[in-house]
């Protein structure tokens, strides 16, 4: 095992939590280690709410926006005032904090740290968790030392940089599987009935939210009963439904142990980030996958493909769902344990449990190599 001497780490994650908890997660693999890390994240409120829990690590918000899709325009002017004024930031904090390596997660908050990193003559890394990789990481692969991949199929994508698959890091603090009875009576659900897991990641949750209104009333006398994490705006409506289509549920925003809410489900309904599928990967989980239309160059889907020709999920376009399509679809996975058995075990078999470990080793490795 590589470890060394104890160094200090900056882990660039904010923005979402596609970027954020799989940076927690390595910056928890480094902290056990022994070294000491400081994040740099976003000003989005997600980012902030995350860290209350997490006092135990440094924290710095780095001012950032992303790349618009028009070069000559006032967008792009307040894209390069940021950029600047992140990438001198950095050089303030490094001087002060003096790391030996920076790890990027990706997106635009990742992007000045590296660069700043690089010109200091630092090993500097980027980890891409999608199957396609975002257009901060593509920018910051071409100075990068060496590029994490979630998804062996975003090598050719990057075909200058010197990639390693290490799957996504999934955060400790999840938590274990749990017994599923049990799990199920934390929700004040039967521990007998079929449950269906419902949730959109930190972005996108409100085109599931109504596909279920829609498909609620279709599920009514199915013998399942839901789980489901709205986000932000719909609980309240989400918990109407389902009181008035008589299906038993659970709703709630957000949910902040979902090793609670994994293993309560036979089944998950999602979005296909690239950190939510390694977390259901991680409780072999069977899935309905959604992916979120809007996402750049449509990565979810392709992340979604790479479960589904697994055997581990469904895949349904948002704009191209109908009501009864999804109640079916619900319905007979649900009802099918052959089926859901077969699915859960493509799923456990999909991501790698030791991604954080993985990192932490290589990130040890290059500050003994940078030392000699």
């Amino acid at each position: 095992m590589t470890k060394g001497p104890p160094f200090r780490a900056v882990i660039a994650c904010g923005g979402t939590g596609g970027h954020l908890f799989p940076g927690l997660a390595v910056a928890e693999a480094l902290h056990a280690r022994g070294h000491e890390v400081l994040l740099f994240v976003s000003e989005k409120e997600i980012d902030t709410l995350a860290l209350k829990a997490r006092p135990e690590f440094r924290s710095e918000k780095l001012p950032s926006i992303g790349l618009p899709s028009m070069i000559v325009s006032p967008a792009f002017v307040r894209f390069v005032r940021r950029f600047w004024e992140s990438f001198s930031h950095c050089g303030k904090i490094y001087r002060k904090f003096r790391p030996s390596v920076v790890l990027g997660m990706g997106g635009f908050t990742s992007t000045a740290p590296v660069l700043a990193a690089r010109m200091r003559g630092l090993p500097a890394f980027i980890h891409e968790s999608n199957a396609i990789p975002g257009r901060a990481n593509r920018l910051a692969a071409k100075f990068a030392s060496k590029v994490f991949l979630g998804f062996e199929e975003a090598r050719q994508l990057l075909p200058r940089a010197q990639c390693v698959v290490t799957g996504t890091p999934v955060r400790k603090n999840l938590g274990q599987p749990m017994d599923r009875a049990s799990a199920r009576k934390l929700f004040h659900l039967d521990p007998e009935r079929k449950t269906l897991l419902v949730m959109g990641g930190s972005q996108g949750a409100s085109g599931i939210n109504q596909l279920l209104f829609k498909s609620a009333p279709l599920l009514h006398g199915s013998e399942i009963q839901i789980i489901h994490l709205t986000g932000e705006r719909d609980d309240r409506l989400a918990a109407a439904n389902y009181q008035r289509d008589g299906i038993p549920h659970y709703v709630s925003p957000f949910h902040h142990r979902m090793e609670e809410a994994y293993s309560a489900a036979d089944a998950v309904l999602s979005r296909a980030g690239a950190s939510s599928l390694s977390e259901i990967s991680r409780f072999s989980l069977p899935s309905i996958l959604i992916p979120y239309p809007f996402a750049t160059d449509d990565h979810q889907t392709a992340n979604a493909r790479i479960y589904v020709k697994a055997g581990a999920a469904e895949i349904l376009a948002e704009g191209e769902t109908g009501a009864e399509r999804l109640a079916a679809m619900i319905s007979n996975l649900l009802g099918d344990d052959q089926r859901r058995e077969r699915m859960a075990v493509a799923a456990g078999g999909i991501s790698s449990g030791s991604a954080s470990n993985c990192l932490a080793e290589e990130m040890e490795r290059a500050v003994k190599e940078a030392a000699t």
